[in-house]
């Protein structure tokens, strides 16, 4: 017959049952902060200096490690402050992060980057909303290495786009900026033609996200007619 527990050996048999009690509790708690604690990056807009609506965007981190990181180190160091929309491919996708874009009538504009490349993270297709990232094409980058800096939203499913680009994020809020942002009027160049700037960037905790995007209310929205433009050169980047 087992001899009966006593003292510490009872306390401890306690313990062990509470603890077994409180860890799917504790993880409850943990995850839920650790989903809080995600952080997503808020982009300002202005066209002809009047605040458009906030963009939010959620990074895949997981698929897209080193370019979600990049990302949000570019944000915080302000690398994306002033610099404009500098190609719009009417109802298909926005692109900016050149930082040759904050100089008027650029020669090389698109062509501009941080001074590095990031190998690719192929793995996400091309829905509506999603970002990626720029490269310049296959036939002279056959290793589809991503640009350090440029980046396009998606204004639309391109599935011709999917296995090729590297897709890093989503927009979650504000995709009403892009498609407005989408049927402007541009050059011959797909630039638009009434200047379309990044105010700032801001990488912002879920928690204070709210907080975040009460202090931006938009003063103005875009709505020009309705512009097509065809393939770009292929010294620019997608």
């Amino acid at each position: 017959m087992q001899a009966p527990l006593f003292g510490a050996d009872q306390l401890w048999i306690q313990i062990m049952k509470l603890g077994s009690l409180l860890l799917p509790a504790l993880c409850a708690v943990c995850l839920a902060t650790s989903a809080r604690a995600e952080d997503v990056v808020v982009i300002h807009l202005k066209k002809a200096g009047n605040s458009l609506a906030p963009v939010v965007i959620e990074l895949f981190e997981r698929d897209a490690p080193a370019h979600a990181a990049n990302f949000k180190n570019l944000v915080s160091k302000g690398f994306y402050n002033d610099t404009r929309i500098h190609r719009v491919v009417s109802g298909a996708l926005v692109q900016m992060g050149d930082p040759l874009s904050r100089r008027k009538n650029s020669p090389d504009l698109g062509t501009g980057g941080p001074g590095y490349t990031l190998p690719p993270e192929i793995k996400r297709t091309h829905a509506a909303g999603i970002v990626g990232m720029g490269r310049l094409p296959d036939s002279l980058n056959p290793g589809r290495l991503s640009n350090g800096s440029q980046f396009y939203v998606t204004l639309k499913a391109l599935p011709e786009l999917d296995g090729t680009q590297t897709v890093f994020g989503h927009v979650v809020q504000g995709m009403e900026t892009f498609e407005q942002i989408g049927n402007v009027a541009v050059d011959s160049s797909e630039s638009p033609i009434d200047r379309i700037t990044i105010g700032r960037c801001k990488v912002v905790s879920k928690d204070n996200l709210a907080r975040e995007l009460k202090t931006a209310q938009p003063t103005s929205s875009s709505g020009e007619g309705f512009w097509k433009r065809l393939t770009s050169p292929l010294s620019r980047l997608f």
